[in-house]
């Protein structure tokens, strides 16, 4: 069964829900059946990566609001994610694009799985403080994950996988889908946020089912037959 998950890796709910969401998995007992498909979705495609401020700086200032409630904000999410397991530190946070990141993502698609590579950039941006949209660190980032690194230049100096990502939320507007994350299991099921682990679970659960269902071949009322090799019964 297919889950996509759409997500912006600049987002710290995403990073949440996917900590919340992998959790479930755990308890799932289907979970070896279960292929995830990573989605982009921008958050804002037009941020220009400043350096000079942290991700604080930049929301008070892009958002109008007092630094006090900036930092309630920040601090709520904060605590969210030690209740996942990830520490945080927004203060270092670059405010950076994130195209060039999805980008690299859809590359490293190209080569296999991308789930550790995912999890590093989230880290990179939310935890470790790193830019995100610089392609030498995504150059050395993708070599620690398997990716050539000398090939990961070279594809952000172009415009390759541009496309990948601007398809992929091409998608989600065609879905309805306005924030992130999002996580949609076996075409039918939507998970809007970090929502809890139990619902995670439930859903799966529920997903699974119908999965099973839709999947389970015909069901037959038996009766007098022959077959092609001229048995009757």
């Amino acid at each position: 069964m297919e889950i996509s998950i759409w997500s912006d890796i600049r987002c710290p709910f995403c990073y949440i829900g996917k900590r919340k969401f992998e959790a479930a998995l755990k308890d799932f007992a289907h979970s070896d059946k279960i292929q995830i498909a990573w989605k982009s979705f921008e958050l804002d495609p037009s941020l220009e990566t400043q350096t000079d401020m942290n991700a604080i700086e930049h929301f008070i200032s892009s958002k109008g609001i007092e630094k006090e409630q900036a930092m309630q904000m920040f601090e709520g999410a904060t605590q969210m994610a030690k209740d996942a397991g990830i520490d945080f530190n927004l203060e270092k946070s670059v405010p950076a694009n994130s195209l060039k990141a999805h980008r690299v993502l859809h590359f490293a698609k190209t080569k296999g799985p991308v789930d550790a590579l995912k999890e590093a950039l989230l880290s990179a941006q939310l935890v470790e403080g790193k830019n995100i949209d610089d392609i030498e660190f995504l150059a050395v980032l993708g070599a620690d994950h398997g990716l050539d690194a000398a090939e990961v230049r070279t594809m952000l100096a172009s415009d390759d996988f541009t496309y990948e990502v601007r398809q992929d939320q091409m998608e989600a507007r065609n879905l309805g889908i306005s924030g992130v994350p999002f996580f949609v299991l076996n075409n039918k099921y939507g998970v809007s946020g970090a929502q809890p682990t139990e619902v995670f679970l439930e859903t799966l659960e529920n997903a699974w089912a119908a999965y099973e269902k839709e999947n389970s071949g015909l069901d037959i009322i038996e009766g007098k037959t022959c077959d092609v090799s001229g048995n009757c019964d």
